[in-house]
């Protein structure tokens, strides 16, 4: 059964009175197609209306959806031959991290990402998509086999955050992250991040410092989550709606800003609407940048990553 968003409801109640009538006509044998098509002209306005002015905090809801596409769902549907690896050669195998090798588009291709569950289960299997130390580590031995065999990296960055446990924290959390924006900073090879769903704080950070960082259209990234800066600021974790009004950390925010370089749309009511649509989408954007990139020679790779991180920001 599918999540229903509270500014969701008044479209879901109109579906169901279409599909009722629907099925009172079909078992009537009677001819309601006129009032079944204002219906439904209604329902596309109203999708219009409500999909199209989310505010930061419906934005935030959308993005954490139980329903909305995971980093394995779009690897299935971009590469080819994918073969995931496993473990970090130092502590063991973080879930929370998806990462192997693959073909895109007849390219040879590295590809990493967070993985959250789909069911409470797999959620606890995937650590809620938070990873722990040994997760970036083994997602940085696949970076650096990727650049000794010259393969493009693409990152999928959707996560709560990095664990902060105390286990994660005796294994080296944050020296693991600093590890992973240091060595991707200077990585002799293409990289494009794409964020699918939430981007939070450094632990989505460490995926995403690349040539090319796009979001999905309902994608939120954040150096804190709402609850969190409302805890921080006002004392009170309940003012998170209030918080994501002033973090500035939807897409289009985040595009005014410098931060990302592109938006990929997704269809009306979001990626899990169509995940077909939305995939095609982001490989449009990855194929396309990906030919920008492959041309250019190492040096110039690592200068023009140097200007764009040099360029994050609008000073007012």
């Amino acid at each position: 059964m599918l999540n229903i968003l509270e500014f969701e409801k008044p479209i879901h109640e109109l579906e169901g009175k279409i599909n009722e009538l629907k099925s009172f006509a079909d078992k009537n044998n009677i001819n309601l197609s006129h009032e079944l098509e204002v219906l439904t002209k209604k329902l596309e306005v109203m999708r219009k209306e409500v999909y199209e002015n989310l505010s930061a905090w419906q934005k935030v809801k959308l993005a954490r959806l139980q329903e909305r596409p995971k980093s394995l769902d779009y690897i299935e549907r971009l590469i080819t031959d994918f073969t995931e690896f496993h473990g970090d050669r130092f502590y063991g195998d973080d879930k929370s991290i998806v990462a192997g090798i693959g073909i895109f588009e007849g390219l040879p291709v590295t590809v990493i990402g967070h993985q959250k569950g789909k069911d409470t289960n797999e959620n606890v299997k995937r650590n809620f998509g938070m990873p722990h130390p040994e997760g970036y580590r083994k997602a940085l031995r696949l970076m650096k086999q990727a650049e000794k065999f010259k393969r493009p990296v693409i990152t999928f960055i959707d996560t709560p955050g990095a664990y902060c446990g105390l286990a994660a924290e005796e294994r080296g959390q944050g020296e693991a992250i600093a590890m992973n924006l240091l060595e991707m900073s200077r990585l002799k090879t293409p990289t494009l991040s794409v964020v699918i769903g939430e981007g939070g704080s450094g632990g989505a950070l460490a995926l995403g410092v690349a040539d090319r960082v796009c979001m999905l259209e309902h994608a939120i990234y954040s150096v804190i989550s709402p609850e969190g800066l409302s805890s921080i600021l006002w004392k009170d974790a309940t003012l998170a709606e209030k918080a994501a009004d002033i973090m500035k950390l939807t897409a289009q925010n985040l595009l005014s800003l410098n931060v990302i370089d592109a938006i990929v749309k997704e269809p009306l009511g979001g990626a899990h609407k169509d995940i077909d649509y939305t995939a095609n989408n982001i490989k449009q954007y990855i194929s396309k940048e990906l030919k920008t990139l492959r041309k250019m020679n190492t040096v110039e790779l690592l200068d023009t990553r140097y200007k764009k991180l040099r360029q994050i920001g609008v000073w007012q």
